[in-house]
């Protein structure tokens, strides 16, 4: 199942300290694995036809950096969504983060006209680029953040885990998908004169058409759509969307996308997911104002490129699926970075249910900017339900 809420975005959670928690993760997984399938997000109508539902989702992480262990819960989420009729719908999830109060993720009011032309309203998805438009449950991989982000995925200045204040038109018109918007982006520091955040994403698909909740995007089907290569163009912009009280600057940055998803013969899949990224910002963090707090962004290119193949035949209740990603970063300002992560999928039943153990090295993160060079190995399981 996916639902409406399922493009959730940075990971960011409670941490607890490992000792008999490792063993504790090392359980869960196995138990899910020969676990039967989790049952879907529960569904209630009345008699005059109007719906409620209810569902949960959470990644938990045993991760190891340099010898330092630790068990985390990156995600802890509740979905709800209903509709009045046809047309009037509604989303509200929530998510505990950083072993914080719980925060409102999503509320959007939902005006569904047709296929071509539909209104949402609220705290929603900024759109953007794949990787953050698919989130962390729909993601190919397990590490994807390791490139720089847009504003809202920026740290709660200008919004929070992709989502932001705004409106979004969305439809489709053929094999062609168009969302744009206007949102609040960064309301404070530089934008004294509360200047809109600008956002849009075009895509077209030349094979078999990508089916999502409402404009939202997945990083590999496992062959369930069959044949599938859609390329996308996301933009965003804000004046004065950078900088501090003193210094005002601008933002602004596009993306060129891609998504192959190939089914062959044998019943095996290939997927191939690939990204090129330019920002450009008056103010960063290798070139900050000269006072005042600033929210800074990333000025320069960015790429990555995932390979990916999910072979035919069960083991067990489910698929293995190898992959090989690969991040470089280029600051204008700045040192290049980058990171390769090799991983393993265990899909059991989709976006729904996986494992994943995973070994990163580099020192690529998701500001853009070179971090530690680290090697990190990690034991990742996610339950939606």
């Amino acid at each position: 199942m996916k639902t409406l809420t399922g493009g959730a975005r940075l990971q960011a959670g409670p941490q607890l300290k490992k000792t008999t928690w490792q063993s504790a993760c090392a359980a869960g997984v196995l138990a899910v694995c020969a676990a039967p399938l989790p049952a879907l997000a529960k569904q209630y109508e009345s008699e005059s036809g109007q719906t409620f539902s209810i569902g949960a989702g959470f990644r938990s992480q045993f991760e190891s950096v340099e010898g330092d262990s630790e068990f985390t819960l990156p995600d802890i989420r509740v979905y709800t969504s209903g509709q009045l009729n046809d047309t009037v719908k509604f989303t509200f999830n929530l998510q505990q983060r950083n072993n914080d109060t719980v925060d409102v993720l999503d509320a959007i009011a939902q005006f569904e006209f047709s296929p071509q032309f539909n209104i949402w309203a609220g705290r929603m998805l900024t759109p953007a680029d794949r990787i953050e438009m698919s989130g962390p449950f729909y993601g190919l991989s397990w590490n994807q953040y390791r490139q720089p982000l847009y504003p809202s995925d920026q740290g709660g200045q200008a919004g929070l885990i992709g989502r932001d204040e705004g409106i979004t038109f969305w439809g489709a018109a053929g094999k062609f998908q168009y969302a744009a918007g206007t949102f609040y982006g960064l309301d404070e520091y530089s934008n004294r004169d509360e200047n809109p955040l600008y956002a849009a994403r075009f895509a077209y698909n030349f094979l078999n058409m990508e089916s999502n909740p409402g404009y939202y995007t997945s990083s590999t089907y496992y062959g369930g759509l069959g044949n599938i290569f859609t390329l996308a163009l996301s933009m965003q912009s804000q004046e004065d969307g950078v900088g501090s009280d003193a210094s005002a600057g601008d933002f602004s940055g596009w993306t060129i996308d891609m998504l192959s998803e190939t089914v062959l013969d044998a019943g095996g899949v290939v997927t191939l997911e690939a990204e090129y990224k330019s920002l450009d910002a008056d103010y960063t963090l290798a070139s900050q104002p000269m006072a005042g707090d600033c929210f800074c962004l990333f000025d320069g290119e960015s790429a990555f490129a995932t390979a990916a193949y999910l072979f035919p035949g069960n083991v067990g209740p489910g698929k293995f699926q190898p992959y090989l990603r690969l991040v470089e970063n280029r600051p204008s300002d700045a040192d290049s970075s980058s990171a390769t992560e090799l991983g393993l999928n265990y899909v059991v039943n989709g976006h729904n249910t996986r494992v994943n153990l995973s070994y990163v090295s580099g020192d690529a993160n998701a500001s853009g900017y070179t971090g530690a060079d680290v090697d990190a190995l990690s034991l990742g399981m996610q339950v939606q339900l």
